[in-house]
């Protein structure tokens, strides 16, 4: 009894959750990609702050290339997409032509069911009667003022927020996280913070680095095939990458729509969506277990669904957070006493031994002397690690 009362008590409480978050999306997306990018972007902060730069200054200069990558990257696709917008009426007649076959039979699909419509319609109808027209609502201007002003807002919020965190640093996690518990299950919470920070960030920094790579290769790939604004591709293909699965799969899609409407043979279309095909399956089954890992791989499932739920919770931003939101869970796992389930739980089905082995050998040497050397780091006691980084 006691069981199921408390079982129905979490159902409650995470359906409350699920609908705070829903509601108030407006206020946790900056939160969120705040944190995501105080995770990212703190490893090089503390590789300065090393080298005794202050972290306000290292925080900003870190934080300042980070934005304006992203500002040069939505830059180079403004131009292709004004133009991709403004040649929408050509593109729509080049589809219509090369799918006449296909809407000829929906057309037909469509006429059997008017028919039936009307004649559904006709016994309740009475004859000469007018059916009111839908009325057309001008969209408003002020609605248009009010969601520019609500972006620049999170923007400021996003901005803002990830500069105090960087600048914060891990002693004001150890601040927090002292204000609230005794300084052994601070420097426990404060470990596991800053295992979370290290993974994480380790992750996307070497996910970054191979997402160039694919950029660069599909961008030079579509140059040689002739593909309109090959640099294009590229940025799209190394963005898109860091959703698993639905990314490449969208920049596959979208490379062979263009390649079709661009390439009159068939033979140069399959080429074209053959060789991002070819790139993406090499990244994803060699490159990523090879320089990651499969310790932070995640369960497809868990994937597919935390894209479904973000999406529909927080759009965009949904999606981006929800693989490192996965990832942290998993390094969280990793490091409770009592979190052996869930790690199983997150992990993928073919999480062994004898599936890393092949690949993980490649690398033994390099890897071995990087773990020995991180555990006789980790080797001492969480009041002596509080004790430093609060200092």
């Amino acid at each position: 009894m006691r069981v199921s009362r408390l079982s129905a008590g979490l159902v409650l409480v995470l359906m409350a959750c699920g609908l705070l978050l829903y509601f108030a999306h407006v206020a946790f997306i900056p939160i969120a990609l705040a944190l995501l990018f105080a995770l990212v972007l703190s490893g090089p902060v503390e590789v300065l702050h090393k080298h005794r730069v202050p972290r306000s200054v290292s925080a900003f200069v870190i934080l300042a290339i980070a934005l304006g990558i992203l500002s040069v990257a939505m830059m180079l696709l403004w131009k292709p997409a004004q133009n991709l917008y403004a040649q929408a009426p050509t593109t729509i007649r080049t589809v219509k032509q090369k799918f006449e076959p296909v809407t000829k039979v929906m057309s037909r699909v469509d006429a059997l069911g008017n028919a039936a419509g009307s004649i559904a319609t006709s016994t309740s109808v009475r004859p000469g009667a007018r059916i009111p027209a839908a009325t057309v609502v001008p969209a408003s201007s002020a609605g248009f003022l009010g969601s520019s002003l609500a972006a620049v807002g999170s923007s400021l919020t996003f901005v803002i927020l990830t500069l105090f965190l960087l600048t914060g640093g891990p002693p004001m996690l150890a601040r927090m996280a002292a204000a609230f518990a005794s300084d052994l299950n601070a420097s426990r919470v404060l470990t596991i913070i800053e295992a979370v920070r290290k993974e994480v960030g380790r992750f996307y920094a070497v996910t970054a680095l191979i997402n160039l790579g694919l950029g660069t290769l599909t961008a030079l790939a579509m140059w040689q095939w002739g593909m309109p604004t090959p640099y294009v591709w590229g940025i799209v293909a190394a963005f898109l990458n860091f959703i698993p699965y639905a990314g490449p799969t969208t920049t596959l899609v979208i490379i062979t729509f263009v390649a079709s409407m661009t390439f009159p043979h068939p033979t140069r279309i399959l080429a074209v969506g053959g060789t991002f095909l070819l790139f993406a399956l090499i990244e994803g089954q060699i490159i990523q277990p090879l320089f990651v890992g499969r310790r932070l791989q995640i369960n497809p499932l868990l994937i597919f669904l935390g894209l479904w739920l973000g999406g529909l919770f927080w759009g965009i931003a949904g999606v981006l957070l929800a693989t490192p939101v996965l990832v942290a869970l998993k390094v969280i796992a990793e490091n409770v006493s009592n979190g052996r389930a869930a790690l199983e739980f997150l992990g993928p089905n073919h999480e062994t031994a004898a599936a890393d082995r092949p690949l993980r050998s490649l690398v033994s040497a390099v890897g071995g002397r990087r773990r020995g050397d991180g555990r006789r780091k980790t080797d001492r006691r969480p009041e002596d690690a509080l004790r430093e980084v609060r200092t």
